[in-house]
């Protein structure tokens, strides 16, 4: 389509073209859910695997070392956490138990306080339980799915890594004609990008998981060390995961202990790592290395829940963030790539000045204006 073409023509053939891409990534999640994760892991371990590979070390044997290592890694953490999920499970019959004397003791309250009678609020419990049966076989076949990618995101990471040369070459060749330094430069920047974001979010969950096991231990909340690591795992989640991981502590000590000062520590407690964790390690760790501004990553999480549920909203920033190194570089894109970054300008066509009704005209609007008077007086 050429540029002399009707605006309208152009809008609807791009609105359609997005419908199609969105309608394809939704239907095919499955599949290109954890081959994004495995391409975001693959450029996070690339530089592991370069190394080795600078040290000798044939390609299939530095790559299947880079796995190793990293599996280690997870294998140490999950080790370090396993003590606690076991006296967990181990717990799981009297903090049922008590939950359901919490539960009796909110029915009597109910029944007393606002006239609802006790089988009225069960019926409305059954009704909700039938209604989650669904649910229950969704986390079932997700948890299957879990195991299936543990499988799958290793074997895809194997192959990125050993067939990144080709990869490369064809994007090369795909996407440059004579001058190949935007095509590398996007790439080199991509990368850098990806590496920076995720290496600055485990370095932030780091932090996080620090301060909320530290809290909870103070308040004497039980598996403090487990639910911080799972808060500070949520809190990756950008602007959603951080509220989620309040509840699990809140809920633990409301089973596990009397009265409800505790709850209020605890919620206390994280909206201070909260603000220390959004005023502080974001802006310094996260934020500094993918140049995206709260509007634009808000909607990205929403939308890429919205498309592929917890897994869209760990993958909408990287994508954001690649789209906006993209859009930098391609003339026709670059209002696209302005719109999403966080540089806020200091005046726009049409603003209108504090001190007077008088639009603030742009330095090339001016210019034109200036050249049209010196036209007529000529």
């Amino acid at each position: 389509m050429t540029s002399s073409e009707p605006f309208y023509k152009k809008s609807t053939l791009t609105l359609l073209g997005i419908i199609l891409l969105v309608y394809v990534m939704y239907t095919l999640a499955d599949i290109l859910v954890p081959i994004a994760f495995s391409l975001l892991l693959a450029i996070l371990l690339n530089p592991l695997n370069s190394r080795l590979m600078r040290l000798k070390v044939p390609t299939v044997l530095s790559i299947i070392l880079t796995l190793l290592i990293a599996l280690i890694i997870l294998g140490a953490i999950l080790y370090f956490l396993s003590a606690q999920i076991v006296q967990f499970g181990e717990m799981m019959p009297a903090l049922k138990l008590k939950f359901t004397q919490i539960l009796t003791d909110l029915q009597n309250f109910l029944q007393t306080k606002f006239g609802v009678s006790i089988q009225k609020q069960t019926q409305f419990l059954k009704d909700t339980a039938s209604g989650g049966k669904a649910l229950v076989g969704q986390t079932v076949s997700g948890v299957l799915g879990v195991f299936s990618l543990l499988f799958l995101i290793p074997v895809y990471i194997f192959l990125f890594l050993l067939y990144k040369p080709l990869i490369l070459n064809f994007i090369f060749e795909v996407f440059s004609t004579k001058d190949t330094n935007p095509v590398a430069e996007i790439l080199h920047e991509t990368k850098a990008a990806i590496q920076s974001y995720i290496v600055g979010l485990l370095i932030e969950a780091s932090i996080v998981a620090v301060m909320n096991s530290t809290a909870l231990l103070i308040l004497g909340v039980p598996y403090a060390i487990l639910l911080g690591v799972i808060g500070a795992i949520l809190n990756m989640i950008p602007y959603v995961g951080g509220l989620v991981a309040i509840t699990l502590p809140v809920l633990m000590a409301t089973v596990t202990q009397d009265g409800y000062t505790t709850q209020l520590f605890i919620i206390g407690a994280y909206l201070l790592i909260q603000f220390i964790d959004n005023n502080v390690l974001v802006p310094r760790i996260v934020s500094s290395k993918v140049k995206i501004n709260a509007l634009i990553s808000v909607l990205a999480v929403l939308l890429g829940g919205a498309l592929w549920g917890v897994s869209g909203m760990f993958l909408s920033i990287p994508l954001v963030a690649v789209l906006k190194i993209v859009f930098d570089r391609i003339e026709g894109l670059k209002p696209w790539g302005k719109i999403l970054g966080d540089q806020i300008p200091d005046s726009y066509p049409g603003q209108v000045s504090p001190n007077s009704a008088t639009p603030v005209v742009h330095d090339r609007m001016e210019k034109f204006v200036d050249a049209d008077d010196r036209n007529k007086e000529a």
